[in-house]
């Protein structure tokens, strides 16, 4: 079955033109191996009181690998169903999501997961919450912590690495959460709603973190968000589900080099356009 073509907001289609730079060239960055996500088709409901409740509707879309995708939508969209759905955390009830052209069935070492709570062991250290999924893996202790000491300092928590849970900020854990989630070396890093609990100039500092840290880590990266600022800031293409199910996705293109300024007048613009895509001002 052939891919529906997502409505488009500010360009006819949703698919990425031959002649256009791969989001990585463009960035400054080497094409990945792999991490394309394909999502055909898709539909998933729930059943509430005995009745079944639509939350995805026949979704297709297309993320090229190495690209950066927004999701956003109304509450109740499905944007987290989506999301766990690419993450095989969920099936779908038709369709299928494909990574590389091989149909997820489950979970799996191509992708990682960074939730709204970091979801850290308080009994290990910065640098052992990183390195226990390594070790997970069949990575030796001392392998595990080497690779786990180099995103510790790529999230710049260096001095803290010995620290516990409890003795960092938010904002601090969830860069743990995002190191760990990095250190599996994972082609798709799936984003839900990752600052949402965080302070203002927090979110904003670590939406600035995680934009350096894509153009160095080379990877796939998925990011629900309800924040309109921060979808346009971080992604190459921002997806919005529909209010209604049986509308049509609409897309709307960030083409702005990085890093970006959240006053440049060309950012404004795209963020007065996802703004009217929900009726605001």
């Amino acid at each position: 079955m052939a891919l529906a073509e997502p409505e488009t907001v500010d360009r006819p289609s949703a698919k990425t033109h031959p002649t256009e730079t791969h989001p990585t060239e463009r960035h400054g960055g080497k094409p990945p191996a792999g991490g394309a996500v394909t999502i055909r088709d898709l539909s998933k409901s729930y059943t509430i009181n005995g009745r079944p409740f639509p939350v995805l509707d026949r979704v297709s879309h297309h993320v090229e690998a190495g690209e950066v995708l927004s999701i956003v939508g109304a509450s109740g969209s499905g944007k987290t169903t989506l999301l766990r759905v690419i993450a095989g955390l969920e099936t779908a009830d038709q369709g299928a999501v494909l990574i590389d052209g091989t149909r997820v069935a489950g979970v799996g070492t191509d992708r990682a997961v960074v939730f709204q709570e970091p979801r850290l062991l308080p009994w290990l250290t910065v640098l052992d919450n990183i390195a226990f999924p390594l070790e997970n893996r069949g990575a030796t202790k001392a392998e595990a912590r080497q690779r786990a000491r180099h995103y510790v300092d790529l999230v710049g928590l260096a001095d803290f690495a010995d620290a516990l849970p409890a003795q960092l900020s938010g904002g601090m854990a969830q860069r743990v959460g995002i190191a760990r989630a990095l250190a599996v070396k994972p082609e798709i890093l799936l984003l839900d709603e990752p600052f949402g609990a965080l302070d203002a100039m927090t979110k904003i500092t670590l939406q600035e973190e995680l934009s350096r840290i894509w153009r160095e880590e080379n990877v796939t990266m998925i990011l629900v968000t309800h924040d309109l600022e921060e979808a346009v800031f971080l992604a190459d293409r921002v997806l919005i589900l529909p209010r209604e199910k049986g509308e049509s996705t609409r897309e709307i293109v960030v083409d702005l080099p990085r890093p970006r300024s959240r006053s440049e007048p060309r950012f404004v613009k795209l963020r007065e356009q996802l703004l009217n895509a929900f009726g605001l001002h």
